[in-house]
């Protein structure tokens, strides 16, 4: 199945901020209580570590999806690792309970873009969930941004573009009506957009079919690297691993001088 560059409701400027916000925070407590990126950790570490920085800045933070769980665990190896949000619509109240939850979290409250980082914004770039919303032209933005800052950079993705995944996101719509009662903050609104007019399971459930379709594969990912240039100065890696039930799929890149700039 080739890959398809479809609209997602929550990439719309024009969308509903707080529509916006009820989403990615139902992203946020799914991919925390599952512990979604724990798989992940060994080749996070490795990369702070190889660039000798202490600081992962994540470009898309959404509701800072699955950040919470993955610090836990990479705190166990990594005690002085800090976590800097970041996204192009900032999610301000779901940052703010991040913070809340540890204080290793800094947020940045203006926008950031993924293809063009300001400088300042120092160590391993991370995207979660959401570097399927960039085209291939973007999307080899994204990476030649990172080359040109000689800045470390790790993307995942928590589905895939297969059947059995497509098929799974048919369920979002019950999931979001079973865990809204228990995402914080809480929020009034957040019900009303999810029983009585349940704009939020819709988006949602639209939203997760289009994700799938338009992730990357292991090896689109490394075609995209192919389009990058200089990307001979950086060491790439692209793997498929289990995580629970699902595949996570992932890709990372450092520069071959070890430290980063």
């Amino acid at each position: 199945m080739g890959r398809i560059q479809f609209f997602e409701w929550e990439d719309q400027a024009w969308f509903p901020a707080r529509i916006r916000d009820y989403m990615t925070d139902f992203l946020q407590f799914l991919t925390n209580k599952t512990r979604m990126f724990s798989p992940l950790v060994p080749e996070l570490n490795y990369l702070l570590k190889t660039t000798g920085s202490n600081q992962l800045i994540d470009l898309g933070s959404g509701g800072g999806g699955g950040l919470l769980s993955l610090n836990e665990d990479l705190q166990k190896i990594n005690p002085e690792v800090k976590i800097v949000l970041t996204d192009l619509y900032p999610n301000h109240k779901a940052f703010q309970f991040t913070q809340s939850q540890a204080r290793n979290f800094k947020a940045i409250p203006e926008p950031v873009d993924a293809r063009n980082v300001p400088k300042k914004l120092k160590g391993v770039r991370t995207m979660f969930l959401s570097f399927h919303h960039f085209g291939p032209e973007d999307a080899v933005r994204i990476l030649q941004n990172a080359v040109d800052s000689k800045q470390a950079i790790f993307i995942a993705e928590g589905q895939d573009r297969s059947v059995l995944s497509i098929l799974a996101m048919f369920f979002s719509p019950l999931t979001v009506l079973f865990t809204t009662p228990l995402i914080r903050p809480f929020s009034w609104g957040r019900l009303v957009f999810t029983y009585p007019l349940p704009l939020v399971p819709l988006f949602t459930w639209w939203d997760g079919i289009v994700s799938a379709l338009r992730t990357y594969s292991v090896e689109e990912l490394q075609g995209l690297i192919q389009n990058v240039s200089n990307s001979e100065s950086y060491e790439w890696k692209t793997d498929r691993v289990k995580s629970g039930p699902a595949h996570l799929i992932f890709l990372s890149g450092h520069p071959k001088n070890r430290k980063a700039d």
